[in-house]
């Protein structure tokens, strides 16, 4: 009997609960907020950044195709001809030895279609793109991208 009221007189052990207390998780949540405010703004910069030399490597690589459509055929493409010329033959142009770019004419990575003028505004040709905007001019990744800048 000495032993059942020793038992029955002692505390019973407590229980630590399990989980995270509420403050614990506020805390978290306001370091995570922190750190998504302060990296999230500089990684779609990089994605900004990454689309504008995509397109400067692109407009690069039509810039060749055009140097040996012109090998070719001893000129460049007219305006009205356009950048087509380089995948399908532009009439009855002689010396044409195209496609001259393999998987057809690429889109900017806008989506958009590059333009083409021969002249271009400062003589020669001008390959563009008009950026993110799709308008001219632009800073950023609404900058204009040209194959001579």
């Amino acid at each position: 009997m000495n032993r059942l009221r020793r038992f029955l007189s002692q505390p019973a052990p407590r229980r630590r609960a399990r989980g995270f207390t509420l403050i614990e998780l506020l805390v978290v949540m306001a370091i995570l907020a922190l750190l998504i405010g302060l990296v999230g703004p500089n990684v779609m910069k990089q994605f900004g950044g990454a689309k504008t030399k995509t397109a400067a490597t692109q407009i690069s690589e039509i810039d060749k195709a055009l140097e040996i459509f012109r090998l070719d055929t001893g000129r460049y493409p007219s305006t009205a001809e356009g950048l087509q010329a380089l995948v399908a033959q532009p009439g009855a142009v002689s010396g044409w030895n195209g496609p001259y770019l393999k998987g057809g004419l690429p889109n900017d990575p806008w989506g958009n279609a590059y333009r083409y003028a021969n002249p271009g505004p400062n003589g020669g040709i001008e390959i563009l793109s008009l950026g993110a905007d799709n308008a001219p001019g632009g800073d950023g990744e609404n900058a204009d991208q040209r194959n001579r800048q």
